[in-house]
């Protein structure tokens, strides 16, 4: 999944919008066309569409560089160094207003002095995104202070962390001071952390109450090593800087004054920043003895029915999703009692999910040898797919891909997989994390499949593409659609089998293991937030109807709660680009060629589903007239 990194662009845009502020969304934004071309009258006609796009994109780059510009973690995350490579980015309530305004500003400049109509057919298209990702701000405006500042899932006290180990490179005496500034930094980020937290506590918004003991675990684990105390090992970030001022060419005194210095800020900030954090989520654990779904917090049915437009972009009711939830659970069914029956299981379908749960071929030995030969083989799974991936791909990224162990330190705060993409210029991988705590959960069926959903064809496929395509405006390179970019990912898995793996039919078994996954979401997540379904509910609902290990389905089920909607965007997703396909193989016929169906997908960055039909009905319609 690409929901992965609390630091990722797309959920800071999502978010950059705060509830103190009023504002007025158009009616239907997402009648894209209508709602953007602007009144004729307010516009300035060019001479031609050439002079208009060139016009147009240098607006959208001079806003992509403003944002670029205040937001200094973007700009390590696309491996960008410049002067604030030392600052955190301002995630402050305050700083969200500002945003907002300066968005409302952007869409009215932009409705006043470009004529849609005189634009070429990509210029609409950047027209068309710039607008809906500002209407998406204004409508997620009211709603800020409903997110969870802090919970068990999204890491968001992991993340400073993540950049500094993960993104934060050393190459000169001038980063790692950068690296100490941020360490000494860190107390202040958190400070405003606690404050949301305070501020949202008041309001009514507190994670639930199984929350609370992962976050107190992994934030006490944030705390702990050398040089916050005598432990045997030292802090993550410690033993980071260590390794990568070590590949300095510099005295060995001027090394030593930087270890020192990191020392200090770890000792120092560091640990009163996350100290204080610790503190305020104790306080507020008492507050909270309930675990319910965003329906029991301030407007939670509005705030429900807002994640779900913005994590699907489409229009759909909670319980239109909830049906249709139902009947692809009911059809995936089907389809696994048949691999049931070939290979010559006698039992019921729920007797088969259990087999799969403690069948000892399913799972690596849950040692650090265990888990090097997953790694060993996930990447082997990967050049498998690149050995292939020309016949189905004219495109491909030119960013490698690593597969990873999730580090310890975070192994509670994040998710069972999640894909990291590469720099803006390649220069740092993309990277499959998977989350390896225990080798128990880790079911080798099952984890094919999501080899293949966040490395390749998947993400990395799409993501690590998007960013290296020429002509786009940079705000495009680095959009993000929940339900485009999973729905791509879990399309990628059934591909995987057109591309000639999944042989095995256990392992083809753990595909739709995957697929009945996001559609058992569809159910579940509506049931907690709109139908009010307990946890145990959630959770007995999934172990009846899949054979996900319960470790698993219970991290899943408390994903859920604390990010409503997203869930949602997977199968959403997929249903959507698999009818496309099938709409386009229909009208084609002998003309349809995958490699020009995926870079009709693909090839434009990531769309709104809607904005995502209408592309491909293009392509459609080009090919249809072509000799």
């Amino acid at each position: 999944m690409f929901e992965s990194q609390p630091i990722a662009r797309t959920l800071m845009l999502t978010l950059s919008c705060v509830s103190l502020l009023a504002c007025t969304a158009t009616e239907d934004p997402t009648a894209i066309t209508s709602a953007a071309a602007p009144a004729s009258g307010n516009s300035q006609p060019a001479t031609n569409s050439t002079t208009q796009d060139a016009q147009i994109n240098a607006y959208f780059a001079d806003i992509f560089n403003r944002e670029l510009a205040q937001d200094p973690n973007f700009q390590t995350s696309l491996g960008i160094k410049t002067e604030r490579q030392s600052e955190w980015s301002d995630s402050s309530d305050a700083y969200a207003a500002r945003q907002l305004l300066e968005s409302q500003t952007d869409l009215a400049d932009l409705q006043r002095n470009f004529a849609y109509q005189s634009l070429s057919d990509d210029a609409r298209l950047s027209y068309d995104l710039f607008v809906y990702n500002i209407e998406s701000r204004l409508r997620n405006a009211g709603f800020r202070r409903h997110f969870y500042v802090v919970d068990q899932f999204n890491g968001q006290f992991a993340a400073p962390l993540t950049l500094l180990q993960n993104e934060h490179t050393i190459t000169s005496t001038q980063d790692a001071e950068d690296y100490i500034a941020r360490l000494n930094g860190i107390e202040a980020l958190l400070a405003d952390m606690v404050t949301r937290l305070r501020d949202r506590a008041e309001f009514g918004v507190i994670p639930p109450a199984f929350a609370f003991p992962a976050m107190l675990t992994d934030i006490g684990k944030v705390i702990s090593g050398k040089p916050i105390d005598d432990s045997a090992s030292d802090h993550p970030l410690y033993a980071d800087f260590k390794q990568k001022v070590a590949g300095l060419e510099i005295p060995a005194t001027e090394k030593d004054r930087l270890i020192s210095a990191a020392a200090r800020a770890i000792q120092g900030p560091f640990q009163r920043g996350y100290t204080a954090l610790l503190n305020e989520v104790k306080r507020q654990q008492p507050l909270q003895d309930k675990n319910q779904g965003v329906w029991a917090l301030p407007d939670g049915a509005a705030f429900y029915n807002n994640r779900i437009r913005s994590h699907t972009t489409l229009e759909l009711s909670a319980q239109d999703i909830h049906q249709l939830g139902l009947d692809d659970v009911a059809r995936i069914h089907t389809l696994m009692q048949a691999i049931m029956r070939e290979v010559g299981f006698s039992g019921s379908l729920q007797d088969f999910f259990a087999f799969v749960r403690t069948d000892p071929d399913n799972f690596y030995p849950d040692s650090d040898a265990g888990r090097e030969q997953f790694l060993a083989d996930a990447r082997q799974q990967t050049a498998e797919i690149f050995a292939v991936a020309g016949d189905y791909f004219h495109q491909l990224p030119k960013a490698e891909l690593e597969v990873r162990r999730v580090e310890p330190w975070r192994e509670n705060s994040t998710s069972i997989a999640f894909y990291n993409r590469p720099s803006e210029d390649g220069s740092r991988p993309g990277i499959y994390y998977a989350n390896l705590a225990d080798m128990q959960g880790v079911q080798k069926y099952v984890f094919t499949a999501i080899t293949y959903h966040e490395g390749v064809p998947g993400h990395h496929f799409q993501i690590a593409l998007a960013q290296e395509l020429e002509g786009l405006p940079r705000f495009r390179k680095f959009n993000g659609y929940n339900a485009f970019a999973e729905g791509w990912a879990l399309y990628a898995e059934k591909l995987a089998r057109e591309m000639g793996f999944y042989q095995d039919p256990m392992h083809n078994f753990g595909r739709l293991q995957d697929e009945i996954w996001r559609s058992v979401r569809l159910v579940t997540d509506t049931g907690i937030h709109a139908m009010q379904w307990t946890r145990q509910q959630a959770i007995d609902y999934f172990l009846h109807n899949t054979p996900i290990s319960e470790q698993d389905i219970v991290t899943e089920v408390e994903r859920y709660f604390v990010n409503p909607g997203q869930a949602l965007g997977y199968k959403m997703g997929m249903i959507k680009i698999l009818e496309l396909r099938a709409q386009a193989q229909q009208a084609l016929g002998e003309k349809f060629d995958i490699r020009d169906f995926h870079d009709a997908v693909i090839g434009a960055g990531s769309l709104p589903l809607p904005i995502l039909e209408r592309r491909v009905n293009g392509y459609i319609e080009q090919q249809l007239n072509s000799s």
